[in-house]
């Protein structure tokens, strides 16, 4: 990468239009108003961007469109996971075609993968691309649980050199330190847990959040990266039930609500994933009051 992958690293919801097609031009608007708002690097085609909900040609177009807007001012960690090591190999490909600095998988699988094929599926995909690969562990959404151990034998691999942990567990970047030695380059994908993944040394943190509170997030970097922990605190407990929200909620839903609330439609979520229930949009209303996202009534 051109430059290190560090800091906030905000995750783009994917849009659509009415017509339930990729909206490419709101994507460019949202990647512009994260990059004016300072994040260190956009990540296209998380979960937040509905990743498994995309046909080939959509994704695409998805990581084509946030990666030229990018313009390499900040690096890009594209999204490219899929069943098959097959696909999960073609959008690599695609991906450092069109320019990404990195990309991310997770292994997704109907049946449980064995540690084994696990390892056989980085390494091929690693094998088939010449920029990083960042392994990504969320077994809440994938299904399977990357333990530290065979996390270790994926950063054994050539080219495979970064994870994003998601489990909430912060003890597991100790047992990698320990297993990988102090230059392993860990990133939070905990949203509450970020304060205590940030201290503990993580490089970044991935989050949606920026779409809707992009200056608390960077204040929360900045401030541990100076040694300000107290100040780090008051930061993290103030957006502290914004990101606790969106978790609970799922982050499509979520943000999609957050940005229609701040006067920013989306569009329609992918079937069959359903808009927010009202009584959650008010909730989530009161608390963007709260941190004065919104105007008091």
């Amino acid at each position: 990468m051109s430059a290190p992958l560090r800091g906030i690293v905000a995750y783009p919801i994917t849009p659509f239009t009415d017509a339930n097609r990729v909206d490419e031009r709101l994507l460019a608007k949202l990647v512009d108003d994260m990059l004016a708002a300072g994040v260190h690097a956009l990540a296209p085609l998380g979960s937040t961007g509905v990743l498994p909900y995309l046909t080939d040609d959509e994704r695409e177009a998805v990581a084509e469109i946030v990666v030229k807007r990018v313009a390499g001012r900040v690096p890009t960690l594209v999204g490219v996971s899929s069943l098959t090591t097959e696909r999960t190999v073609h959008h690599a490909r695609h991906a450092e075609r069109v320019g990404a600095s990195a990309v991310m998988i997770i292994p997704m699988s109907y049946w449980k993968l064995t540690d084994d094929e696990i390892v056989a599926h980085y390494d091929a995909v690693a094998g088939a691309i010449s920029i990083p690969v960042a392994v990504y562990n969320n077994p809440a959404t994938g299904g399977l649980d990357l333990g530290p151990d065979t996390i270790a034998r994926l950063l054994r691999i050539p080219n495979v050199t970064m994870v994003k942990e998601s489990t909430g567990d912060v003890n597991r970047m100790h047992r990698l330190v320990q297993l990988c030695g102090e230059d392993v380059a860990f990133y939070n994908g905990s949203n509450p847990l970020a304060l205590a993944a940030l201290v503990a040394g993580a490089r970044g943190w991935c989050t949606a959040a920026p779409h809707v509170i992009p200056r608390l997030n960077l204040e929360l970097y900045e401030a541990v990266r100076r040694g300000d922990l107290d100040g780090a605190r008051r930061s993290f407990y103030r957006q502290l039930p914004f990101l606790q929200f969106i978790v609970a909620h799922g982050l499509p839903r979520a943000i999609a609500a957050a940005l229609e609330l701040t006067g920013t439609r989306v569009g329609p979520l992918r079937a069959p994933l359903r808009p927010l229930a009202r009584e959650r949009v008010e909730e989530l209303r009161k608390i963007l009051v709260d941190l004065r996202v919104l105007p008091a009534a």
